[in-house]
């Protein structure tokens, strides 16, 4: 199936970098498969900035929008993204109705974060660099990161191990993305390469004393940063050594395609050695050579002396990078793709119920039956009658009788009583369970409530699902159980911070969850605070489909008043 799908880099697109050069290989492979793919970038270009103005007012799709300038990615500013640039970044989600929002390097504070940050859609990261992971630096931003996560990459077990480290999860590693017909090996000619670091002269320094001796083979000094310094030449070397700059893979191709042997930094770009073996050429990078740099020489005088070992070397070499091609980028990338895709649920289309009559529900209360309430049922079905409620669901703290007991004592009121019982788990926060028969013990997983609801006839609800201020089931738990959760909360009005609802609102629309919204009343006063609007029902199944048309309604009344009447019964409770 196509999808429409925006990968997001930090890096400006007008200048060279590694990251971008995997973004623009991945794009273009995912292009020609009939994704429809579009690099949302910062860019200093000012074509790009001119065309991503025209994008972002409504023109044709684009293959790149460049948001606006680059700056360098730091905490000097917010998040080291301009307001104008994030603004741009708002409408380019927005109007691109994309399917996948993936994103490059997050853990910088630069678009990729913000976008994965800000997105509704389904997200991807992929993480390059195991330098590159100090941002958000508070735990709080970084779990509410992950909670929006759906799958984590990651191009080599080094990155994906420290990057576990910040965002804790299961990665998929990812080929890091190498054109195979632009470093397609030529003729070899009798030249090695070493990739240059100023810091290394070590290196540089055994290299030619090996090479010394060997009159008839030459030296490049291959530049892949930008102001890296310019080596001075050695003078054993005079007239065989060469220094060559080239910051982007068009560049380094025409330097590596014809070399024999490649000397790879201790401090180098991983995609450059593996562009010299696609190129053919033979890499000597031995164990232990950054405490040895006579290591890499010795070898490296080896396989110049030794034809055969040095074929044999370039075989070894071809073969991994064939691994690490574009195309194998993309097979991956699009198996992490469709197993998104079915994670998510289809758009649920409502059963009509339209004979039935509008009532306001709460579906979140308790009564004297749990420990911190002391409403008792006959007043709560008194008070939720004069408040215009058509139905309610008692919800105590990890014991059922409440909620049976009130089911009895409506049955001869308009009002709709709904046993329900909200169990505390193990250590993943609680879940409640509504139209139960029997009470679910607490201390249990949150898998084996989910199935102890289930086993009878219930419906799995799950109440202030970010609520970080309780014990609330992490982000993993809910992708886990995405498929067996039938109601999710996405407005409770005892939540201390409104940001808890707007992200639990986020996360239902995004996975086409149904929602619902409650009071998690404690005193009569709370009672019908958070509501939903629906057609009245029976059983749990109409229930269902009358809530998924269903209006939140939001009546808030100040929680520091609601929380002292509450703390004033407690009290009272404990004098008595």
């Amino acid at each position: 199936m196509a999808l429409r799908v925006a990968l997001v880099t930090p890096f400006s697109w007008s200048q060279p970098h590694d990251v971008n050069e995997h973004v623009a290989g991945l794009a273009g492979e995912l292009r020609v498969r009939g994704h429809a793919v579009t690099v949302l970038a910062p860019s200093n270009r000012a074509r790009d900035l001119a065309a991503g103005r025209r994008a972002l007012a409504g023109g044709a799709d684009a293959e790149l929008v460049a948001l606006g300038p680059a700056l360098p990615i730091a905490r000097g500013t917010r998040l080291g993204v301009p307001v104008g640039v994030r603004a741009n970044l708002s409408v380019a989600l927005g109007r691109g109705a994309f399917d996948v929002v993936h994103g490059f390097e997050p853990g910088l504070p630069s678009l990729s974060y913000l976008a994965l940050r800000d997105s509704t859609e389904l997200t991807a990261a992929t993480f390059v660099s195991p330098e590159r992971l100090g941002y958000p630096p508070g735990r709080a931003q970084r779990e509410r990161l992950l909670g929006r996560l759906d799958a984590l990459l990651a191009t080599s077990e080094e990155t994906a191990e420290a990057a576990a480290l910040r965002f804790p999860g299961r990665y998929e590693l990812v080929p890091s993305g190498i054109d195979l017909d632009a470093f397609a090996p030529a003729e070899k000619r009798k030249v090695v390469v070493l990739e240059w670091r100023q810091a290394e002269r070590p290196l540089l320094r055994a290299l030619v004393r090996e090479l010394a001796p060997q009159s008839d083979w030459e030296l490049v000094l291959l530049r892949t940063r930008p102001l890296g310094g310019r080596p001075t030449l050695p003078r054993a070397l005079r007239g065989r050594v060469h220094v060559r700059t080239a910051l982007d893979a068009e560049s380094r191709a025409a330097v590596l395609r014809d070399a024999a042997v490649f000397v790879p930094a201790f401090d180098g770009l991983s995609r450059v050695t593996l562009e010299a073996q696609a190129s053919g050429a033979a890499v000597s990078a031995p164990p232990g050579r950054a405490l040895q740099p006579e290591l890499a020489a010795a070898e490296a005088a080896r396989l110049i002396d030794d034809e055969a070992f040095r074929s044999r070397r370039s075989d070894e070499g071809l073969e991994i990078a064939r691994g690490e091609s574009f195309g194998a980028l993309a097979d991956r990338v699009e198996t992490v793709y469709a197993s998104l895709e079915r994670r998510r649920r289809p758009a649920a289309r409502p059963a009509p119920l339209e004979g039935r009559d509008w009532i306001v529900v709460d579906l979140h209360m308790h009564t004297t039956w749990s420990h911190d309430c002391s409403i008792e049922v006959d007043d709560l079905l008194d008070h939720a009658e004069e408040e215009g409620l058509g139905a309610i669901a008692i919800t105590d703290h990890n014991v059922l009788g409440g909620a049976l007991e009130a089911v009895e004592k409506a049955r001869a009121r308009k009002l709709t009583v709904i046993p329900g019982e909200e169990v505390k788990t193990a250590s993943e926060g609680e879940v409640i369970g509504l139209f139960l028969k029997e009470e679910i013990p607490r201390g249990m997983s949150f898998a084996e409530t989910v199935a102890a609801i289930r086993a009878q006839g219930g419906l799995v609800y799950v109440p202030h699902p970010f609520d970080r201020l309780h014990a609330i089931p992490d982000a993993a738990t809910l992708h886990r159980h995405l498929g067996e959760i039938d109601v999710f909360e996405v407005y409770n009005a005892r939540l201390l911070f409104e940001g808890y609802n707007v992200e639990a609102l986020r996360f239902a629309r995004k996975y086409n969850l149904t929602a619902a919204a409650g009071s998690d009343a404690h005193v009569l006063q709370g009672v019908g605070t958070g509501a939903v609007k629906m057609r009245r029902f029976q059983g749990p199944e109409e229930f269902l489909v009358s809530l998924r048309s269903a209006e939140i309604l939001r009546r808030p009344k100040s929680l520091a008043y609601l929380q002292g009447l509450k703390w004033v019964a407690q009290a009272k409770e404990r004098v008595r």
